[in-house]
């Protein structure tokens, strides 16, 4: 039986309503993150860096909205991002953010990440969700955890 996938409340951003991208159903850019740590203990530090900057979610530009998940475990713990964007160029400010990068450095050798990002035309939050949910659970399937980028 596959491991439980548990969101986060959805966490709306400054562009939910502003405009053609806007979370009423306009044009937008969906990423979804997946990290696997090496060892068990690492997740608990990547959980609380995802909600810390979860936090500052009201002050990122661009973003329609955010859920954070996790797949709970033991030994086989993962965790990450389903964010939604006005367009790429939001993302790509995000990503390159300071306190984004301190945390992508500070563990990025301490598992595996994959991410991957699609466009639509017409943002439905629970579509949305639903396919990252599939999205997600197909990762989590593939065996001995062997990951791709």
């Amino acid at each position: 039986m596959p491991a439980p996938i548990w969101f986060a409340p959805w966490k709306p951003g400054p562009a939910e309503h502003a405009g053609p991208g806007d979370a009423s159903g306009g044009a937008a850019l969906v990423s979804v993150t997946d990290f696997a740590p090496h060892r068990p203990w690492t997740s608990f530090g990547v959980n609380i860096a995802g909600v810390a900057l979860r936090r500052t979610w009201d002050d990122v530009e661009g973003a329609i909205g955010l859920w954070l998940w996790s797949v709970p475990g033991l030994l086989h713990s993962r965790s990450g991002s389903v964010s939604v964007w006005r367009d790429e160029e939001a993302l790509r400010g995000f990503v390159a953010r300071h306190d984004h990068v301190r945390i992508m450095r500070a563990y990025r050798d301490r598992g595996d990440l994959r991410s991957t990002t699609w466009q639509t035309d017409h943002f439905d939050k629970d579509a949305t969700q639903e396919t990252a949910r599939n999205l997600i659970a197909q990762w989590c399937a593939q065996p001995g955890g062997v990951r791709g980028r």
